[in-house]
C-alpha cells in the first residue's frame, strides 16, 4: 500500500460523521467506517453537476474505494463533519475530488439502507445537489478515476441496461433527480 493510501484508510477510521433520525436531527457523530459496519443512519450528500449541454459529469469511484469501488456514481457524494454544514461540505469535498467548485441548490433529501460490498452497509439522509459548469475536472486519484458527461436519457437507459456498472444511491435517486429538474 503506498503511502497516500495508508493516509486515506486511517482518515476513514478516524473521519467522523453525523448520526441522524429519521427527520434529520443530529443523534450523534460515529467514526465514519463504525457508521458502515453497524448501517447506522447518518448525514449524506450527493452533487449532480450539469453543463451547458445539460450532460451530467459522472465520476467513476477508484477501484480500492473502501466500498463501490470501480463503479460509476454521480459528480460527486460524501458526508459532512460535525459542525460543518451539508453545503459547506459539499462544496469542499466537490473541490477535493473533483478538483472545481460551481454554486449548489439542494433539490430534495431522501433515505435510502443498500447492503455494500465487504459487509457494509450505506444507511444515508442522503441531500441532493445541483450545479452547473462547464469545467473539466482533475481528479483526485483517490477518490475517482475516471469521468465523463453523460446526457440524462442515455444514463436512464444505461442504469436500467448495466445497473451492476452504478453505485447503488445513484441508480436509487437518478429518475427522481431528472424529474425534479423537469
Amino acid at each position: 500500500m503506498n503511502a497516500t493510501r495508508e493516509l486515506a484508510s486511517l482518515d476513514l477510521l478516524e473521519e467522523k460523521i453525523i448520526l441522524v433520525d429519521a427527520s434529520d436531527r443530529q443523534i450523534g457523530i460515529a467514526e465514519k467506517l463504525q457508521a458502515h459496519r453497524e448501517g447506522l443512519l447518518h448525514r449524506a450528500f450527493s452533487i449532480f453537476v450539469l453543463n451547458s449541454q445539460r450532460q451530467l459529469l459522472l465520476q467513476r469511484r477508484a477501484k480500492h474505494k473502501y466500498h463501490s469501488g470501480g463503479l460509476w456514481t454521480n459528480t460527486c457524494c460524501s458526508h459532512p463533519r460535525d459542525e460543518e454544514t451539508t453545503l459547506a461540505a459539499a462544496h469542499r469535498r466537490l473541490l477535493e475530488e473533483m478538483g472545481f467548485d460551481c454554486e449548489l441548490q439542494e433539490l430534495f433529501s431522501f433515505i435510502y439502507r443498500a447492503e455494500l460490498d465487504n459487509g457494509l452497509t450505506e444507511y444515508e439522509f442522503d441531500h441532493v445537489f445541483v450545479g452547473y459548469s462547464d469545467r473539466q475536472p482533475t481528479l483526485n486519484p483517490e477518490e475517482a478515476d475516471a469521468w465523463k458527461w453523460i446526457d440524462l436519457d442515455s444514463l436512464q437507459a444505461d442504469i436500467k441496461q448495466h445497473p451492476e456498472s452504478y453505485t447503488y444511491w445513484l441508480r436509487d435517486c437518478c429518475d427522481r433527480f431528472i424529474a425534479e429538474l423537469r
